[in-house]
């Protein structure tokens, strides 16, 4: 039996684990810590291997199976992940591109709501529906969301009756497809909130609900960021396609990802440490840059967030950082807890020069600003014929400026359907983006607009006053 067991990076030493369908419920841990698996799990070269002519759905069954434990048995959970792609717009669901010789796109925008989280919340949407169901369970799920996370996770949840949605994002810095993708669902367990703030502020609020015991254990909160190990887990699947397409596991593979909450490249590392051939990871940010002046200089230290044409990754505060911090310490959960405090309350964090050379080593990091971004999608339009989002092309970006091996292929993540931004792909190819089917009539729809202020009782409010657990509670009283 598998016993695959999850730890808080800020438990202390010799903590119970608990199993995964604790983890995705729970999403954040009651210390405030982010849930990791006791061990990784490890596959050899034979395996990756026999991964060869499989079908992306049939990949993702087997490399997401040693994490979910004993929450359902094996026939069920292909099955499961099966439906969850079953639905993508393309056959191969994560497609490679080649550009040039040694580089290559991976269009990771062939899901409901163009964008790459939906790889990661079509199969979390239904683990949750499993999980309630066999426990008889109902749960409101909070998040905040800098752009693509909201409209995949409304997608995701909507219409699901053991469960409310409410998503919270800053106030005018996301564009109006991803405003609208959220705000135009008519679903009643569906709730878009629009918060006067940044993402980081909207971070912080849902942080703030789950550290209230009394709010969380009310409406049973659950989380479906990538703070959530579910995201992380079901994201490595893509790195691991790609790699095995291009020659792996005889021939490691380079990745250059757009990066904002740490999320996306962090899936990146763990399907290294399961032993996937993995050359380098290149952390792609824009001016928001708190992760490449990291990687850079040793430091992380908090700046104030600005806002870009590549706002999904206008971001200081990238939660998932913690979950490799926890690791650079020796999996020291106290060591974590108190370097998080102290990075909350005086902006930076404590990291020793030992633990930045170990980081260092892991990845590399670029920082690409306004006028080098629009270059990168110009470039691309005007080189290969293909339009990237802004996002997309911070990562070409990078990739174009790191120093490359030509024998070992670099893929840079493509995480979002250009024409989910047509007007900065516009500006700076002078080429529109088709609209996809799935985008025809969003801009007619009808939209409920929430915008409330940066206030944690507000919000609290809000969300008790609309939950189905927040009503019940009330009438009960």
């Amino acid at each position: 039996m598998n016993t695959m067991r999850y730890i808080s990076t800020r438990a202390p030493a010799g903590a119970g684990g608990k199993p995964f369908d604790a983890v995705l419920l729970e999403g954040l841990a009651p210390d405030g810590g982010l849930y990791v698996p006791e061990a990784w799990p490890h596959f050899d070269a034979a395996w990756f291997r026999a991964l060869r002519g499989l079908s992306y759905a049939e990949i993702a069954a087997r490399v997401t199976l040693p994490f979910i434990g004993d929450t359902m048995s094996e026939a069920a959970w292909r099955d499961l992940v099966a439906d969850a792609y079953r639905g993508f717009d393309h056959k191969a669901v994560a497609p490679l591109r080649q550009l040039s010789g040694d580089l290559w796109l991976l269009e990771l925008f062939h899901g409901p709501t163009l964008a790459f989280k939906d790889y990661a919340l079509q199969l979390v949407g239904r683990l949750f529906d499993h999980v309630l169901k066999h426990q008889k369970k109902r749960v409101t799920i909070i998040g905040a969301t800098s752009g693509d996370t909201g409209s995949a996770a409304i997608e995701a949840c909507r219409d699901r009756e053991a469960l409310d949605i409410f998503m919270l994002y800053p106030a005018g810095r996301i564009s109006e497809v991803q405003r609208r993708q959220m705000t135009t669902v008519p679903a009643p367990n569906v709730h878009a909130m629009a918060i006067d703030g940044s993402f980081d502020d909207c971070q912080d609020l849902v942080k703030a609900m789950f550290a209230d015991a009394r709010f969380r254990g009310e409406l049973a909160l659950s989380a479906v960021n990538s703070i959530n190990w579910a995201r992380i887990m079901a994201q490595v699947v893509y790195y691991v396609t790609a790699a095995v397409e291009l020659g792996a596991p005889e021939r490691a593979v380079s990745f250059a990802v757009p990066t904002g909450n740490f999320g996306n490249v962090y899936a990146a590392h763990v399907a290294r440490r399961m032993g996937l051939a993995v050359a380098r990871l290149i952390v792609a940010t824009n001016r928001n840059d708190i992760l490449a002046r990291f990687f850079r200089e040793g430091a992380m230290t908090l700046g104030t967030v600005e806002p870009t044409i590549s706002p999904s990754m206008d971001i200081q505060v990238s939660s998932n950082f913690e979950r490799l911090y926890f690791e650079l310490a020796g999996r020291d959960g106290a060591k974590t807890a108190a370097a998080f405090a102290e990075f909350r309350k005086s902006g930076r964090l404590p990291v020793g020069k030992g633990e930045w050379q170990a980081a260092r080593k892991l990845f590399d990091a670029e920082r690409v600003d306004e006028d080098e971004t629009k270059a990168a999608i110009a470039s691309a339009w005007r080189d290969w014929g293909v339009l990237l989002d802004p996002h997309s092309a911070v990562a070409l970006a990078a990739a174009k400026r790191a120093k490359r091996d030509p024998a070992v292929p670099l893929v840079v993540a493509a995480s979002a359907h250009p024409a989910k931004f047509p007007e900065a792909v516009e500006a700076a190819s002078g080429q529109r983006p088709d609209v996809p089917p799935r985008l025809a009539n969003l801009l007619a729809l009808p939209e409920r607009l929430n915008r409330l202020p940066n206030r944690l009782k507000a919000v609290e409010d809000f969300i008790r006053a609309r939950a189905r657990l927040g009503a019940a509670q009330g009438a009960a009283r």
